[in-house]
């Protein structure tokens, strides 16, 4: 059964980084394309970042330079790299397969003085 498990979450000050690891178990690590998507309150999820089967990237105009997907093969898991955060950063943020899977239960993240 396919099942991811977000992390790495909090509160930080704008112009600060955090980083998020999406632990994903099931048979399917290294075989499809990997995303990260963040959602506010009232909103849709919406596509932060993608990583291909062939290293490939994608990122959402917003956090463009600042955000950086990768895997963690060791640990079977995906990472976002978050740098330069901002309020509007403010979000649950998700990591799925492309095509996906039953959604984890997100991580907050919250930019805030």
């Amino acid at each position: 059964q396919v099942r991811f498990v977000e992390s790495g979450g909090g509160l930080v000050q704008p112009g600060g980084s955090l980083r998020l690891s999406c632990a994903v178990s099931g048979n399917l690590f290294g075989l499809t394309a990997m995303a990260w998507y963040r959602q506010t309150p009232g909103n849709e999820r919406e596509l932060v970042a993608q990583l291909g089967t062939d290293g490939s990237t994608n990122y959402a105009d917003s956090v463009k330079g600042r955000f950086t997907i990768s895997l963690n093969n060791a640990k079977n898991a995906v990472t976002l790299q978050m740098n330069s955060l901002n309020p509007k950063d403010t979000a649950v943020y998700y990591c799925n397969s492309i095509p996906g899977h039953a959604w984890g239960q997100g991580t907050q993240v919250t930019v805030s003085s």
